[in-house]
C-alpha cells in the first residue's frame, strides 16, 4: 500500500518540530519588609496584560521598539495567572492581609477588590524590565475608592538570557506589590 506524498511531508514536519520548548519559572524574591494597609481582605479581581505579555512566549523589546519572541522560550505558567498569584503572595506577605486572586475562595467577602491594567510588561535590550499601567481599588464598604498609575523598571543583565528576564519579572511584581500597597491600599 502506497502512502500519499502529503502524509510523508506531514510526518517529516512533525518530526522536525519534536523538540520541546524551554520553560522558565519566575523566581519569587523575598519581601523582608512589612507594609500596613487599610484592609484585612483583598481580592485581585483582574490582571489585564498586553497581547505580547499575555502570551506564553517570553518577549524582548528591541531598541527600535519592536517586540520579538521565540516559540522555543516560554514562561512555565500562563502570564495572567502567574502575575495574579505572584502579586497576591507578595501583598499577603507584605501586609499580613488575606489576599487571593479571583475567583474569591472564601465565604466572607473581601474588603476591597484590586484590578491592574498593564500598558507594558516587557524586558528590553537596554537591560530594563518595565511595567507600566494603572491600578484600581474598589472598596465595598463605602470608603474612598482609588486609582493610580505605575511606571516601574528593574535592571537585569541581558547576557543572562531568559533566566535573567524571569528573575527581573519576579522582582518587578514584588516592586509593584509594594507600590500598590503604599499608594492604593493605605
Amino acid at each position: 500500500m502506497k502512502r500519499p506524498i502529503w502524509a510523508l511531508c506531514v510526518l517529516g514536519a512533525l518530526a522536525a518540530c519534536g523538540a520541546a520548548p524551554d520553560r522558565y519559572i519566575v523566581p519569587s524574591p523575598e519581601a523582608a519588609d512589612r507594609q500596613r494597609i487599610a484592609f484585612r481582605a483583598v481580592e485581585i479581581r483582574e490582571i489585564s496584560l498586553p497581547a505580547y505579555a499575555a502570551s506564553d512566549e517570553i518577549s524582548l523589546q528591541g531598541l527600535d521598539g519592536r517586540v520579538t519572541s521565540d516559540g522555543a522560550v516560554l514562561w512555565a505558567d500562563t502570564p495572567e495567572r502567574a502575575v495574579a498569584l505572584e502579586l497576591a503572595r507578595h501583598l499577603a506577605r507584605l501586609s499580613g492581609a488575606r489576599v487571593a486572586s479571583a475567583p474569591w475562595p472564601f465565604e466572607s467577602f473581601p474588603d476591597v477588590r484590586l484590578e491592574l491594567r498593564f500598558e507594558s510588561l516587557v524586558a528590553n535590550d537596554a537591560g530594563q524590565f518595565v511595567a507600566t499601567g494603572q491600578y484600581f481599588v474598589a472598596v465595598t464598604d463605602g470608603r474612598r475608592e482609588r486609582s493610580g498609575v505605575f511606571d516601574l523598571a528593574v535592571a537585569f543583565d541581558p547576557a543572562g538570557g531568559p533566566q535573567a528576564i524571569a528573575a527581573a519579572r519576579g522582582q518587578i511584581i514584588l516592586d509593584l506589590a509594594r507600590f500598590v500597597a503604599v499608594n492604593g491600599l493605605r
